[in-house]
């Protein structure tokens, strides 16, 4: 049995009991002072770290009696996070231990809050818990550790979709009984195995159900248009889609897009992902529709727009970013051009299809506008 002092998120009572795997109730749970130490921000993520401070006491929660399961439990956890187990003495001499971050992992940013990291991160942080948890006794810590950046991104769409959501009036608020989730794959995208009942139309419930779906991250999906000149940009890059389907076009034209990383809103996205792929700064964005790629299949959620901007002679380039191994080039023409090929069909790709109809819907405002 070991006693161990949490400074952090663990202190989160929801988050403890998911690592453990267990409810508070069933936990011997006091508070404590750890002193000459102080808690601090972490500059790279929204966790802290603890650092020696004489003469400064960091508040937090001290655990005992917890047995193997919980400290294995606990160390898979904090292994993604480059911490480690040291002894220490707290206020009330009781000896207990404590993660420590290695040295030189992180950079401090400051004393950290506790119940503001609750308000911005800690129904997030619980999605991201419970997926590092679920591949406890199956995953390498050193696989989570690898893909722990998507797993946040994974969490954070979860979190939008508690939270931004526009869609759902009019259809049935039913019942689902979820009878089995097993993630049976788990890196840049992820893969559950779901067996489920649903409610009918009827008011009966189905029989147990098998399921796949395909798990990614929201994404922001931006049309560049310039509407004094009448010009958008498109994007061209390589694409797996394509090459998994066997199809031999296996470079795309697009909307500027990207993954919504952690903390970001869609709008941060779209201004993120326009200058990595195009070096485009938006004078403003039309928020044209929030919707499923594929709702029976996959998780893909697209926050769509189209961004206004200037689109001068010279705009077309490479661009992307080398570190993601992005190789991109943009394209810009008239917008009559784009809908000619929308109407020819030659736009694959739905989002382009529907941000060029709805562009056509709009444009003769935005051309006002930008008069």
């Amino acid at each position: 049995m070991k006693n161990l002092f949490f400074y952090g998120t663990l202190r989160h009572i929801p988050l403890l009991e998911v690592v453990l795997g267990k409810t508070a109730a069933t936990l011997n749970i006091t508070t404590a002072t750890l002193p000459d130490h102080a808690v601090m921000a972490v500059a790279e993520g929204p966790f802290p770290m603890i650092v020696e401070a004489p003469g400064v006491a960091a508040q937090g929660i001290l655990l005992c009696q917890l047995t193997e399961d919980d400290i294995a439990r606990l160390t898979y956890y904090e292994g993604g996070f480059d911490y480690d187990l040291r002894a220490v003495t707290l206020a009330s001499g009781e000896e207990a231990e404590v993660f420590f971050p290695t040295h030189g992992a992180w950079t401090e940013d400051g004393l950290w809050d506790l119940e503001a990291w609750i308000a911005a991160w800690g129904a997030p942080n619980l999605y991201a818990a419970r997926e590092i948890m679920d591949g406890y006794g199956r995953i390498p810590v050193a696989e989570v550790t690898r893909w722990h950046d998507r797993i946040r991104a994974r969490a954070w769409s979860a979190h939008l979709a508690q939270t931004t959501g526009r869609h759902g009036a009019g259809t049935l608020n039913g019942r689902v009984e979820i009878l089995e989730r097993l993630r049976t794959y788990s890196k840049f995208f992820a893969l559950d195995d779901i067996v489920l009942r649903h409610e009918t139309f009827d008011g009966d419930m189905t029989e147990a159900l098998e399921r796949a779906v395909f798990v990614s991250s929201d994404a922001a999906i931006v049309l560049p248009y310039d509407p004094a000149r009448d010009l958008v940009l498109l994007v061209e890059q390589v694409r797996l889609g394509p090459l998994a389907r066997n199809d031999p076009h296996l470079w795309q034209f697009e909307p500027v897009a990207g993954l919504i990383d952690p903390g970001e809103t869609s709008q941060d996205a779209a201004h993120r992902e326009a200058w990595e792929e195009a070096r485009l700064r938006f004078d403003a964005l039309e928020a044209v529709g929030q919707c499923y790629a594929s709702p029976g299949a996959a998780t893909d959620f697209f926050h769509l727009f189209v961004g206004l901007c200037d689109l001068p002679d010279g705009t077309a380039g490479i661009g992307g970013e080398a570190c993601e191994g992005e190789n991109i080039r943009s394209h810009v023409m008239p917008f009559d051009q784009l809908m000619a090929m929308a109407e020819a069909r030659e736009t694959a790709n739905a989002p382009l299809t529907l941000l060029t109809y709805w562009l056509a819907h709009h444009r003769t405002r935005l051309r006002r506008l930008g008069a």
